[in-house]
């Protein structure tokens, strides 16, 4: 393989976006590839500049415990637990293009499994953590929906996605680590009245033995968007962990909308294809008469049937609807307000940031996709802050030292 592509794939570009970056055109970098012409240091020698201006993790300091980043889609799991310490070395997610997102951002320490129904137990490394925010579109009210529309099982009937928690309980059992962490749509507890979840919960703890918790929690109080996630921790051993115990921030005052938005004052670097040359959002964002007018009507015809169909308009002071992995359709569910005109989309920097990806003390993280695939991907992502205050509670009993025989033998030091 030459130079040039493992530069490449390392940090997750296309031949098209390595043209671009490079000054060559795409069939250039293609023949450097292939070898049929000699590649140009120049080139070589910018990828690698790119490669090492790339952020590191935020924590500094030798792992604390390994993890592994089940359905990673972009990595926010991983983002999650590598803030309090964690080394993730084994990564499993099926798309193509989220898998170029993910290289984009941590690089190829180690390389990306595919569809984790084909990995074998054994090859996946020993781990103290499991993380899997397993596919939800079984489970969630849209999904289901839509499922039904068409004629199609869901939940545990979904042999596509539904089925994929059991291959979560697979390397559960095969490999007994420490404590796992699993997020779903709030409507896994309610799906298929209950039984879904019954299912799911007696599987973690009947049959693999673990004690689990499970919180829903909103993401409002981390970022300015409503966005409720049923998180399930569970540990081998028994502890003293509880969601309740857990330090979250108040909903009602949490960050609005302002806090995530291209300021559009010169205060802001400009970035190219998301703002022009003067940090003012690019027009391409701003819906069409056509688009505009069709989700007006649409909206007022459920409004007259007394229905709550409709577009999710916001200010700078507000709190948006939950970002879907439909978003990149006609944005709907979050349109912002511009004074005169028409509303706009989200650019996917914004959807970076209202997600979390871009927070304080962290680089800006790496969109190297379409905005169709962007919007997706972080539409279907976790809010990263959520993660890692999640990550935070947790640590003491991964690290051994919130369980309830290491509590009582530290009762027993202190009496002696």
């Amino acid at each position: 393989m030459s130079e040039l592509k493992i530069l490449r794939e390392r940090l997750g570009l296309s031949q098209t976006e390595v043209a671009v970056l490079c000054g060559y055109s795409p069939k250039t970098i293609y023949r450097w590839e292939t070898g049929e012409t000699t590649t140009r240091r120049a080139a070589i020698e910018t990828l690698q500049r790119v490669l090492r201006e790339r952020p590191s993790p935020p924590y500094v300091g030798s792992p604390r415990f390994r993890f592994i980043d089940l359905f990673a889609g972009i990595g926010g799991m991983r983002l999650g637990f590598e803030s309090v310490g964690g080394e993730c070395v084994f990564t499993s997610e099926w798309d193509e293009y989220a898998q170029r997102t993910y290289r984009a951002n941590f690089g190829e320490s180690h390389p990306i499994a595919g569809d984790i129904r084909q990995v074998p137990s054994e090859l996946i490394p020993q781990h103290d953590v499991l993380l899997a925010g397993f596919p939800c579109q079984p489970f969630s009210i849209a999904g289901v929906s839509k499922k039904n529309a068409l004629g199609r099982p869901h939940g545990f009937a979904c042999e596509t996605q539904g089925t994929l928690f059991f291959d979560v309980a697979r390397i559960i059992k095969d490999h007994r680590p420490k404590a796992f962490l699993l997020e779903n749509v709030k409507n896994l507890l309610s799906h298929d009245k209950g039984r879904t979840w019954t299912t799911i919960r007696n599987v973690l703890t009947e049959e693999l033995g673990y004690y689990i918790d499970w919180r829903i929690l909103d993401a409002k109080g981390f970022v300015p968007q409503h966005r409720e996630r049923i998180y399930i921790a569970g540990f081998r051993d028994l502890t003293e962990f509880s969601f309740k115990d857990m330090e979250f921030p108040d909903p009602l005052r949490g960050p609005k909308l302002a806090s995530i938005l291209h300021p559009e004052n010169g205060s802001e670097a400009p970035e190219d294809p998301f703002t022009d040359s003067k940090g003012k959002v690019s027009r391409k964002y701003v819906l069409t008469d056509g688009l505009w007018n069709y989700l007006r009507a649409y909206a007022d015809k459920h409004r007259s049937m007394g229905n709550g169909f409709g577009f999710g308009l916001v200010g700078s002071g507000d709190t948006t609807r939950t970002l879907s992995a439909r978003y990149y359709k006609d944005g709907s569910e979050i349109l912002v307000k511009r004074g005169r005109g028409n509303p706009r989309r989200l650019t996917p920097r914004e959807c970076a940031r209202l997600m979390g990806f871009d927070g304080q003390g962290r680089a800006p993280f790496q969109i190297t996709v379409s905005d169709t695939r962007a919007y997706k991907q972080f539409g279907n992502a976790v809010v990263v802050p959520v993660v890692e205050a999640v990550a935070r509670h947790m640590v003491p009993c991964i690290l051994g030292t919130n369980t309830r025989a290491s509590q009582l033998v530290l009762a027993l030091a202190r009496a002696s």
